[in-house]
Order: structure tokens, then sequence, then C-alpha cells
């Protein structure tokens, strides 16, 4: 990871005129509050859903139900599905976010589906593109979710400078 920061993040999205939607699961907020910490994300960010338990990805973010209950919530096409839905989620004025950002995965201390803890898969979804990224990290608890904060930011910034 290169360890990009929220002002960089917000930065490029300003530069390109666009807004921002954030949803999460494992990191339960923490990367809005990263964003948020910033003096002027207002410009940018329009809103962030946590969407912790796996019925609200599919109640707020329209997460496709078949796919939830098929390979559960930590899974690549689950992290795309909510950074789409979050755009809409956050619409302001009919006016949908234009970039969607997305964390789910496996914080531990245990995993109820039988992945390994430390799963994640981070979700960016733009008007021109969308990427996943799977990563597996160390450590407790906060060290997975920070981790993930680091990658969400790490992504989001890779995807807008594509």
């Amino acid at each position: 990871m290169s360890d990009t920061t929220p002002v960089e993040v917000l930065t490029a999205l300003r530069a390109r005129g666009w807004t921002l939607g954030v949803a999460e699961s494992l990191t339960g907020g923490a990367l809005s509050a990263a964003l948020v910490a910033v003096p002027g994300a207002s410009a940018v960010l329009l809103g962030g859903i946590v969407a912790y338990a796996t019925p609200v990805k599919h109640t707020l973010l329209a997460v496709d139900d078949e796919l939830l209950e098929r390979h559960g919530p930590v899974h690549a096409e689950v992290a795309r599905q909510m950074a789409v839905g979050v755009r809409e989620a956050v619409a302001v004025d009919g006016r949908a976010a234009d970039v969607g950002v997305s964390t789910t995965g496996i914080a531990g201390p245990n995993s109820p589906d039988g992945q390994p803890v430390g799963t994640v898969h981070i979700g960016v979804v733009t008007p021109t593109r969308s990427r996943t990224a799977q990563f597996r990290f160390a450590g407790d608890r906060a060290a997975v979710r920070a981790q993930s904060v680091a990658a969400a930011l790490d992504v989001l910034a890779a995807a807008l400078r594509e």
C-alpha cells in the first residue's frame, strides 16, 4: 500500500469535479471519519452508509439478494455492488454521487463463513470504470480495520488516476 491520505483523495476528486459516496461494512464508519476529518470534505463527500448487517447491504445499497445468499457478504462482486449502490443512496436533488467506494470483509476475531480473518474486498465505481481489490490483512481486529481504511484510500486514489 502506498499510504494515500484522505487529503490526496479529496483533492483528486475535487480536481475532477466529482462527488463521493462511501459504503462501509467491516470499517464501520472509519473510512468516512477519516475523510470528514479533512476541512472542506463536504465539497466532495455526499455521505456514507454503514451497512454492517448483511441484509442492509441489500435494502440500502441494492446488493443482489441471491449474490449475498450464494456467496455471503465478503465477496468482490458484493464490494462492487455496494460501491454502485451507495452512489444512488447518497444522491442529492436526484443527482447520484459520481464515485462510490466500499469496504467489506472479516475483521475477526472469528469468521462466520469460513473465510480467513483479514479477508477484505474494496470496491470503487467511477463514471468511467469499476474495480475491486482483495486483500488479506494480518493482525487483530483493530489492525485489520485500520489496514482496510488505508487500502480503500489507495484503491480509490488509483481509480482516480486512471
